[in-house]
């Protein structure tokens, strides 16, 4: 049996009808920049989310960037944020002439606890960017509380995290602002690379509006300098498309997830995610900790099984931080699962056949 880890293509037949007919209404309309594709987008993704603006971007690092720029981070600044995560969250900073700051996440979570990032705090720091990784949310209100007593900002990166909620609230709108990617392979995803900043602050908004417009919200006006970067008219079609499915497809994921949770539970060798509250997870991926993970993987190859490793290596172990002379014991968690870490073929196109096949694959292997 194959199991593939994602299925773009299944996907865009489950959808091709409403798909190509949204590509020809653009295609038909000769709009593809700043339609009224983007606005409806837009206006459909706010109201999902539960905030007054959603602004269309190219990617969601741009809307990271954006973010803190509209935040005035400037030079000298830092800005705390996960050792476990994509390069992006990182990255953005040091493009603002900031400071990166890391902080080690949980064992079991994969993410940021208001804790590490409390040990973190200097009189230099300014904002916090949380990753809510993997689908599943951070426990942000310790977070929150911890960024109003230091009078710091919030930026959430939902990226990996589409329309999950915990107790605390909808992901994206406990901080200053929620940035999303639509990168075809996440749980909302575009046909390209497309992104999106949402928030309920008007001024804020406004600004980011403009930095990602060249300074300006109409053309050859430019009040600052800003960069280019837009949501395209063909991805917003799609997006919203995909929008009327999110729902259905989510509540597969989830169900796909219990399946790997319950089979997979005596499993002594491997160590699974920690689930606090049910709607905080939107499983985009499934990740365990394994043991021999390297011959795992090889045997699950042969199986016809895909898997992946999310991430490789952390973020303070890159080539790109080794200025920071950071070693494993500065982050012992976060080199602990690179070690270990690995994500299991989760999508909602699979069937509960595939998935108790990878559950039976993973058991034989630890001899079970």
């Amino acid at each position: 049996m194959q199991v593939l880890f994602n299925d773009l293509a299944a996907q865009y037949q489950a959808i091709r009808t409403e798909a190509d007919a949204a590509l020809q209404s653009v295609l038909q309309g000769g709009w593809y920049i700043g339609s009224t594709h983007v606005k409806s987008f837009e206006t459909e993704f706010a109201k999902r989310c539960g905030v007054n603006h959603a602004i269309g971007l190219g990617n969601a690092t741009d809307g990271l960037f954006l973010a803190l720029k509209a935040l005035n981070i400037q030079p000298g600044d830092e800005v705390i944020t996960p050792a476990w995560s994509w390069i992006s969250s990182a990255e953005v900073i040091t493009q603002c002439g900031a400071q990166v700051v890391f902080a080690d996440v949980d064992a079991e979570t994969f993410t940021v606890s208001a804790k590490s990032i409390e040990e973190k705090i200097s009189t230099h720091t300014r904002a916090v960017i949380v990753v809510h990784l993997y689908g599943k949310m951070a426990a942000i209100k310790p977070i929150q509380d911890l960024c109003k007593q230091h009078q710091l900002k919030l930026i959430e990166d939902c990226s990996q995290a589409h329309f999950a909620e915990s107790i605390a609230g909808k992901v994206g709108t406990l901080g200053d602002c929620g940035v999303f990617s639509f990168y075809p392979t996440k749980n909302l995803g575009a046909f390209g690379d497309a992104g999106c900043l949402i928030t309920n602050k008007e001024d804020f908004a406004l600004k980011v509006r403009r930095l990602a417009n060249h300074g300006g919200l109409t053309k050859d006006e430019h009040l600052f300098e800003g960069i280019n970067s837009r949501l395209d008219s063909m991805q917003a079609a799609i997006l919203q498309v995909k929008l009327a499915h999110i729902t259905s497809w989510t509540n597969t994921r989830r169900r796909l997830a219990n399946i790997y949770l319950e089979k997979l539970r005596t499993i002594n060798e491997i160590i699974l995610p920690r689930i606090d509250e049910p709607l905080a997870h939107v499983f985009h991926l499934f990740v365990i900790r394994a043991q021999k993970r390297e011959a795992l993987q090889k045997h699950l190859e042969q199986l016809g099984i895909q898997t992946i490793i999310h991430y490789p290596k952390a973020l303070p172990f890159e080539p790109a931080y080794a200025y920071l002379n950071h070693t494993e014991k500065d982050f012992p968690i976060s080199g602990q699962l690179q070690q270990e870490v690995v994500s299991l073929p989760l999508h909602p196109f699979l069937s509960r056949e595939q998935i108790e096949y990878v559950c039976r694959a993973i058991s034989s292997f630890y001899g079970y």
